[in-house]
């Protein structure tokens, strides 16, 4: 096996997470971070080149095949490097944010005695992505795609001192069990289907034959449409989506690195990169794109909703990305493919930004998470303020049509039109979900930005105010102007900021030709199913984003900063607290399914196996066989005139019969 560049992309996060992992004792925490932050850089520095080549080059697309990796009864897989126009995009976006998350955590993670296990984590994560977005069948694919729920499980859970990170860290691996089985099942019909689950292959397949149905006895269905279902199910679990989206927000537990790696670009996104690379699946299954686009939109909503009520910084942003992973999928429900990938692209950069921005701001505040008791921090961290504005721009997707704006305003616009120009079901309820969603975006993003770095500072009345605790080591610097008692986070945090934020600014109108314009048929190549046509839309529709991102900005600026009191006396409304809660979800799905989950195995234990099968088996007949036992026990009394009168019973009751049946007999 030939170590040529794809390779190494592949496999040096692998080998640099093996080497820290298992030698952490014998080379130390510097070692190991440096191994691993190099070998992801080395990762990097071989992923643009190709990417460039893809859009200014001659790149060719190709697989690298490394070896097999299963042939069982006509069902096999061979490890392959897939390069192409999707695989080349993924490899950038996830070893950009992946090695900038590596710089970040050396300064972050400076203090943490477990140094080394989690540059370990880091690594491997990357490396699971990486196989994922390389694989050239579905069973790499999966195979990537459950390493990255292991990896995401170590990573949450980081911290497994804690019972809130390890019960955070099992609800993300359970709830992606669910959309995992979905998903194997999707992979199984493929392989029943059409013979084959190379990727290729299948979707060649499934053109020649539309019309396939599959079922059980008398019901069937389009396969094509049954498959799709399914892999969207693994997509609703790792991605987030409505119904199974109950895990993001307690991913917050883990550290805030992990936090920009999960969310940002690597596995949220892992969803959406499959439904693209499967777009010629979809394309042929309207139902299942319907499903999709619903579902997309409502998520793209409901998470909107939701962040508007959060008072954690960190499930700000997470919710936040929720919302944009919807109107991904929505998208990819209504066929804009490259509109969804574009998207992909660019949030990639603004939201590993504001999560990095956030972790800042919780380091300078000496591990304070909650908006309610920041206030005032602009003074004191003037870059991290800076960098989290550009953040909070390129989301809200600020810019002017006609003249351009921020990284968000070309993909997330580009979606919402995509969604308008669609004549596919639910493209226009998914349009309006999109423009109430941007609205409720720039509210709860300017509402974190007002919170967190304008006014004056309160402080958490419950906090501990001992100067020799390291959270509160500095608060003996409290400013007397109102500024927040924080302090500017160290360089080594500081610099992948600048860089995310150079792409929160220009991705959008350098890589808007290639991605969405007029050089985007040589870009894809025919990568999957897209469709560059120029379509009229009335004025309104071009405006109507910014519009309601202008309105969501003057709404926060109200409440926020000129009546500050108006949200306080909100928060103690049912609407309010129905936000908060997360629309009870957690509560629902634990009455549900936690709750009734106990209930009947109550039922099936104290009933159904300890009354009535071991009641009425083998409990049962012992209890009468000892009952009969103590009953024939008392009759062994020892005395003699006791067995002589059983003996004259006896003897009577014999005579008796005797004498029946003899009287009987005569007659």
């Amino acid at each position: 096996m030939a170590f040529s560049p794809e390779v190494l992309i592949v496999l040096a996060p692998l080998l640099a997470a093996a080497f820290a992992g298992l030698l952490q004792k014998f080379i130390g925490d510097k070692v190991a971070m440096g191994v691993t932050t190099a070998s992801v850089g080395l990762s990097l520095a071989l992923s643009w080149p190709i990417f460039i080549g893809f859009v200014w080059g001659d790149e060719t697309a190709r697989v690298i095949e490394l070896f097999r990796f299963i042939d069982v009864a006509g069902f096999s897989s061979t490890w392959s490097v897939r390069i192409d126009t999707l695989s080349a995009v993924m490899l950038v976006v996830v070893n950009t944010v992946s090695f900038l998350v590596h710089v970040y955590s050396i300064g972050y993670m400076a203090e943490d005695p477990h140094r080394a296990r989690f540059f370990s984590y880091l690594s491997f994560f990357t490396f699971s992505m990486l196989a994922l977005v390389t694989a050239n069948d579905f069973l790499q694919l999966f195979f990537g795609w459950e390493g990255v729920g292991v990896a995401s499980y170590l990573l949450i859970g980081f911290w497994f001192q804690k019972r809130s990170a390890n019960d955070a860290a099992i609800k993300a691996f359970v709830t992606n069990r669910v959309g995992d089985f979905g998903f194997a099942l999707g992979i199984m019909a493929i392989f029943f289907c059409y013979g084959s689950i190379q990727f290729d292959a299948v979707f060649e397949a499934a053109k020649a034959s539309p019309g396939m149905l599959i079922g059980i006895d008398n019901f069937s269905a389009p396969a094509v449409e049954v498959i799709a279902v399914l892999l969207f199910i693994g997509a609703m679990g790792k991605s987030a989506q409505f119904f199974l989206h109950v895990w993001l927000p307690d991913a917050m537990e883990g550290p805030t690195p992990v936090s920009a790696l999960i969310h940002a670009a690597t596995m949220v996104t892992a969803g959406v990169f499959m439904v693209c690379r499967a777009g010629d699946l979809y394309h042929l299954a309207p139902f299942a794109s319907a499903v999709v686009t619903v579902l997309g939109a409502v998520t793209a909503l409901f998470a909107a909703t939701v962040g508007l009520a959060q008072n954690d910084i960190k499930r700000v942003i997470a919710y936040s990305t929720c919302s944009q992973l919807g109107y991904m999928f929505f998208a990819a429900g209504v066929g804009a493919y490259d509109a969804a990938m574009f998207h992909l692209f660019t949030h990639a950069f603004f939201k590993a930004l504001l999560f990095l921005g956030a972790g800042s701001v919780i380091h300078g505040m000496h591990h304070e998470q909650d908006m309610r008791f920041m206030g005032g921090v602009r003074k004191p961290m003037p870059i991290t303020w800076a960098m989290m504005l550009i953040g909070t721009f390129a989301l809200i997707g600020f810019g002017i049509p006609h003249v351009g704006g921020f990284a968000g305003f070309y993909s997330k616009d580009a979606i919402i039109e995509a969604a308008y120009a669609s004549h596919a079901f639910g493209a226009q309820f998914a349009f309006w979900c999109g423009v109430g969603a941007a609205l409720l975006t720039s509210f709860y993003s300017w509402r974190l930005a007002f919170m967190t770095f304008e006014g004056k500072f309160r402080p958490n009345p419950d906090a501990h105010h001992d100067d020799h605790g390291d959270a509160d080591a500095h608060h003996h610097d409290k400013p007397a102007d109102g500024a927040a008692p924080a302090h500017e986070s160290p360089w080594i945090m500081l610099a992948p900021l600048f860089v995310l934020a150079a792409g929160a600014i220009a991705a959008g109108f350098i890589f808007y030709p290639y991605f969405l314009g007029e050089h985007a048929d040589g870009f894809w190549r025919h990568v999957m199913p897209v469709e560059h046509g120029h379509h009229d839309f009335p004025e309104w529709v071009l405006w109507a984003p910014l519009i309601v991102t202008v309105t969501g900005f003057l709404f926060a600026v109200i409440f926020y900063l000129w009546k500050p009191a108006a949200p306080k006396a909100m928060a103690k409304g049912p609407v309010w607290a129905f936000l908060y809660n997360k629309w009870y979800f957690d509560e629902i799905y634990d009455f549900i399914f936690v709750k009734g989950a106990r209930a009947l195995g109550d039922l099936f234990w104290k009933v159904g196996d300890r009354k009535l099968i071991d009641g009425l088996g083998p409990d049962g007949v012992a209890a009468s066989s000892r009952f009969v036992a103590r009953q024939a026990r008392k009759l062994q009394t020892g005395f003699v005139y006791h067995y002589s009168f059983l003996m004259l019973i006896a003897a009577v009751a014999f005579g008796a019969y005797a004498i029946y049946a003899g009287i009987g007999g005569g007659q």
